[in-house]
């Protein structure tokens, strides 16, 4: 393929991506395949003659499109957003036109010192400590990840080399492997399954305790388990805070949390993957009171700033700790240019990296604090709307709303489930389960950047009509002094109101 093709195949691709978004509420939100569907319908073997991008494209709205489930689509209700922006979706592609690796500061300035840049514009942003800023005194600093995932990983690895060097200096005749077999990491029973999975991988136990009745961990729990696991000769190591909790967005309480974790030496993580984003507008920001005690913090601006996947921002207040544990040097990674520009390759578990700092360059850019906040706080708005829609049903209970997550339930979790499930079935919204206070709760979550007020009303009109087969309406008998009550009418108002209109229904008991 020449330059000449290129241009009428990308050209045509944009063409499709821009289509696609502008007719995208005209698309089931839910796919309709079965599993093995896209074996059946490509061929056995690599073509052996090359095809035109014509054909290529066909097959990708032929094939592709309807094996996707549209999380961009106005009905997507679940888990939580997937960031999507035109200016992102931009910078992804000039970041893949130029196809540079990161392996250090010599492959290609521009891919660290953006990133040191836009890593700087995202934690004033946010409020961080100034501890965390690049371009700071000290030895902390940011760094783009792919998820949230590898973050919480290699924190939890950081920690564990701390550690271990921490004992050995206390110790010089201590063995790694004497310390190895006990070290232990805690985080909350509500904390995401990377999380727990973190632990695995990394050969660290991960205990998750039990979060109150609003779903916080609490610094009074985790104190409990660390005395209990010290007097069984453990070693506490490790502890994941959760800043937005992936079932309900609940808030860990950093400020208990923080100095139970530095009068004990145990790293302290936050993971704030999505709810950190609502960190840019000011009226949010206290709900990461505490956050001068954490070692390190990370959100996703790829779930809720924009920003397309993947691109998960990570700061430590000691970046010394991460470049000293993984630290692997080659002659032919070595330059003698400017020494005290962080080489990334010792941030990360890939020695490459790709120019991720674009396309976040673009959406802050482009957006601007304004832009951003006014998205943000648009989520809330209609998350808060769609709250009251499920108040107004007395059937529903409403069992945590935060930021831009719903979470209700009908009267059991038997009838919950069934109303899940059938909705699913119907195909006209994505949502999605969780266990709360050992509650089956349904999670409504406002996710797409097209999403207005008028998707929180069909939502709801959907679940209702689904609902009315699970859980029907009670019918009543009419009672004039219930409905005069519930308008809020007074007694002595009631002696005025004319005979007939007592012996007739008032007009908003008609339907029930």
């Amino acid at each position: 393929m020449d330059s000449e093709q290129f241009r009428e195949f990308g050209k045509a691709a944009v063409d499709y991506i821009a289509d696609y978004f502008d007719t995208i509420r005209d698309r089931p939100v839910l796919h309709s395949v079965q599993p093995g569907y896209l074996e059946e319908l490509l061929p056995k073997e690599v073509p052996r003659t090359g095809e035109t991008w014509q054909t290529v494209l066909r097959d990708v709205d032929k094939l592709i499109q309807p094996g996707i489930t549209h999380w961009h689509h106005p009905n997507f209700h679940g888990y939580f957003a997937a960031a999507n922006s035109f200016p992102a979706i931009v910078g992804e592609m000039m970041s893949a036109g130029f196809t540079s690796i990161g392996v250090n500061w010599m492959a290609s300035p521009a891919y660290t010192e953006l990133e040191m840049v836009m890593m700087d514009w995202l934690a004033k942003l946010l409020n961080l400590p100034e501890i965390f800023l690049n371009s700071s005194n000290g030895p902390g600093g940011g760094v783009l990840q792919g998820s949230a995932s590898e973050t919480t990983l290699l924190c939890l690895l950081t920690s564990r080399e701390r550690k271990i060097q921490e004992l050995q200096t206390e110790n010089p005749d201590l063995k790694v492997e004497d310390i190895l077999g006990k070290l232990v990491a805690y985080s909350s029973d509500q904390s995401n399954s990377s999380i727990e999975r973190s632990g695995l991988l990394g050969a660290m136990p991960m205990r998750l305790l039990p979060s109150d009745s609003t779903g916080k961990l609490r610094g009074s729990t985790l104190l409990e388990a660390i005395k209990a696991d010290k007097e069984k000769g453990l070693i506490p190591c490790y502890v994941v805070a959760c800043l937005g909790t992936t079932p309900t967005c609940s808030f860990d309480d950093l400020s208990e949390l923080g100095p139970i974790c530095e009068e004990e030496k145990v790293w302290l993580h936050v993971d704030a993957a999505y709810a950190g984003a609502a960190f840019a507008c000011p009226e949010y920001r206290h709900l990461m009171k505490g956050v001068e005690f954490v070692d390190s913090f990370n959100f996703n601006p790829h779930k809720w700033m924009l920003v397309n996947y993947d691109c998960s921002a990570m700061w430590l207040k000691d970046a010394r700790c991460l470049i000293d544990s993984f630290n692997v040097d080659r002659i032919y990674l070595k330059h003698n240019k400017l020494p005290d520009i962080p080489e990334y390759r010792h941030w990360q578990i890939p020695l490459g990296r790709r120019l991720r700092a674009m396309k976040l360059w673009f959406v802050l850019r482009i957006y601007g604090v304004e832009g951003i906040q006014k998205y943000i706080r648009g989520h809330i708005s209609q998350a808060k709307y769609f709250e009251k829609l499920v108040r107004s049903d007395s059937r529903f209970e409403v069992v945590t709303s935060i930021l831009g997550l719903v979470c209700f339930r009908l009267q059991d979790d038997s009838s919950t489930q069934k109303l899940l499930d059938k909705l699913v079935e119907r195909g006209k919204l994505f949502l999605i389960a969780a266990t709360f206070d050992k509650k089956r709760v349904i999670r409504f979550a406002v996710c797409s950047r097209y999403s207005e007020k008028r998707d929180m009303d069909f939502a709801w009109n959907e679940i209702l009509l689904v609902a009315d087969s699970v859980v029907p309406k009670r019918k009543r008998k009419f009672n004039h002094s219930h409905y005069l009550l519930e308008e809020n009418i007074c007694f002595s108002d009631s002696l005025k109101i004319k005979r007939k209109m007592l012996c007739e229904p008032l007009p908003f008991t008609k339907d029930l």
